[in-house]
């Protein structure tokens, strides 16, 4: 599994375990709905750093909250 789809698993795991639509997780974060949906569907595959701050601060949680899961802790190398 690439680092996109692990990031867009974790974004959609965190949604359903605050129970937060789109729209709310928009307005906690100040980040439009629009660009939220673009990485969960696939047309944004490479979200920034800064974006990925802002969804935690919408969810309430740290960066390393964010990236403390077995499958990030797990992501080989991306360039050999």
């Amino acid at each position: 599994m690439d680092t996109y789809t692990r990031v867009k698993n974790r974004l959609l795991k965190l949604l359903e375990q605050k129970n937060m639509p789109i729209h709310k997780l928009a307005t906690e974060s100040a980040v439009p709905p629009s660009t939220i949906k673009n990485i969960l569907y696939g047309k944004s595959l490479n979200p920034g750093i800064v974006t990925i701050k802002m969804l935690c601060d919408g969810f309430g949680i740290s960066l390393a909250e964010f990236f403390n899961t077995p499958e990030f802790l797990s992501l080989e190398q991306e360039i050999k």
